[in-house]
């Protein structure tokens, strides 16, 4: 295993046991709950996004593997504060990188969130690590509605 293979595997593991944005999300603005019915893992996002479009606050509770929940905990460390628009890209990108099958590198944007792309390897595991940014992602399409 290459040290950068290490150094992903430790950030995972580091999320999972130490979760960002875990919380309440039933106090947000919108509230969306995804379930992966192949496993159980399952999750409810919250999320305010303010008059200008950026996100407010975002929490989230759920229950699964280390990968669900580490993806959920580094996606509300990245997206916190990000417009509308930048949240959507950066889903997209993400959603990009794990279809991809590791042909497609991360971008920088994605920051901590390229520690995922070896789960690209892994189709079982795709949904575990989207099920959060799915969530979010749903939340933004509802917050845009209103």
């Amino acid at each position: 295993m290459s040290g950068l293979d290490d150094l992903y595997r430790e950030l995972i593991l580091d999320h999972s046991r130490d979760p960002q944005g875990k919380g309440d999300p039933q106090a947000e603005a919108h509230s969306h709950h995804e379930l992966n019915p192949s496993c159980g893992d399952e999750i409810t996002m919250g999320a305010t996004v303010d008059e200008d479009g950026a996100i407010a606050s975002l929490h989230w509770e759920g229950q699964g593997c280390s990968i669900s929940m580490a993806s959920a905990s580094v996606m509300s460390d990245l997206l916190a504060g990000a417009s509308r628009d930048e949240a959507l890209a950066r889903i997209d990108e993400f959603r990009e990188m794990l279809r991809s099958r590791g042909s497609v590198e991360p971008s920088e944007r994605l920051e901590d969130a390229a520690a995922f792309q070896g789960v690209a390897k892994y189709v079982m595991r795709i949904k575990c690590a989207m099920l959060g940014w799915v969530a979010l992602e749903a939340c933004l399409m509802e917050s845009a509605a209103t």
